[in-house]
């Protein structure tokens, strides 16, 4: 009887636990990411719903065989103590039982393949898409360049922290940002705004050309669902689709030196009717012309 009731209360705590984290999951503004969060970035896009789907499902499986091996070991600890269980057992084997721990986990394996295999191919194999963007890795900010846009090029490094105490210095900052993008814009997020933005189209194929100038980095955004190595001297190659206008953060998650921590990325997205404006200004202003830090 106290090995059931010890079960249950088990079982109600886990129960409460998962139900918490999975509350988590809404809070937050999309694209940021929610002080002191516990869960995923909410999904922008089909690649990162799918991957937030996945992440839950294995969340499901993990949490069912750790509670199993978790009853079972207080089970088995209870029922078979010397106390309670003065005659141990000398069986050697078991078949139903070895048949049993043979095949649940070839099932487990089966149906985290089955979802598995299929989204791998989704993220690693590129379609047809409307123009590409060559990312660099250095250390530590990110050159753009629009090869399918007369080679616009611009590099874009952390707002300092500095920036968010001093309101002269973030005025500037905005005023820098606002006259790239061609619209009034406000920094969001102290150590993931950047000086510039990455600026793609809305409902837009987008392929992400990395490569790196130093060492490896790794340009992730999670709510836009992508995530990939920079590798000097290779060139990696992801893709992804926003569905939503607006501002989508990220950061280099390939520890990459002193000021790893101080490499966010961001990335506008705007509407094609706005991204086709930018162009024609940025064109102008940064085709091959390499510009980085407000051109300071």
């Amino acid at each position: 009887m106290n090995v059931k009731r010890l079960t249950a209360g088990i079982m109600v705590a886990l129960t409460a636990l998962f139900g918490f984290t999975v509350s988590a999951l809404a809070e937050g503004r999309l694209g940021v990411p929610k002080d002191k969060g516990i869960w995923l970035q909410e999904a922008a896009n089909t690649q990162a719903s799918r991957v937030v789907d996945f992440n839950e499902l294995l969340l499901w499986i993990i949490t069912v065989i750790a509670a199993f091996v978790f009853i079972l070991m207080f089970y088995v600890m209870i029922r078979y103590n010397a106390k309670a269980n003065p005659e141990p057992s000398k069986t050697s084997h078991n078949t139903l039982i070895e048949i049993i721990w043979t095949v649940v986990p070839i099932g487990v394996l089966v149906v985290i393949g089955f979802w598995s295999i299929p989204l791998l191919y989704f993220q690693d194999v590129v379609p047809k898409t409307e123009f590409a963007v060559r990312v660099t890795g250095n250390q530590w900010n990110w050159t753009y360049n629009y090869p399918d846009h007369d080679g616009i090029e611009f590099t874009a490094a952390v707002v300092p922290k500095s920036a968010f105490a001093d309101a002269a210095e973030r005025a500037e900052y905005e005023a820098g940002l606002s006259k790239f993008l061609g619209r009034d814009a406000k920094l969001n997020a102290r150590l993931l705004d950047t000086d510039y933005r990455m600026v793609v189209p809305v409902n837009t194929k987008v392929k992400v050309m990395l490569t790196a100038s130093d060492v490896i980095h790794s340009w992730a955004v999670p709510s836009l669902g992508v995530k990939l190595d920079a590798v000097p001297g290779r060139l990696n190659e992801t893709w992804f689709e926003a569905d939503e206008v607006g501002t989508y953060y990220g950061q280099c998650s390939e520890l990459c030196g002193k000021d790893h921590a101080y490499m966010p990325i961001a990335v506008e997205v705007v509407s094609k009717d706005e991204f086709a404006k930018w162009v024609e200004r940025a064109k102008a202003e940064y085709a091959d012309a390499g510009t980085t830090a407000l051109g300071r």
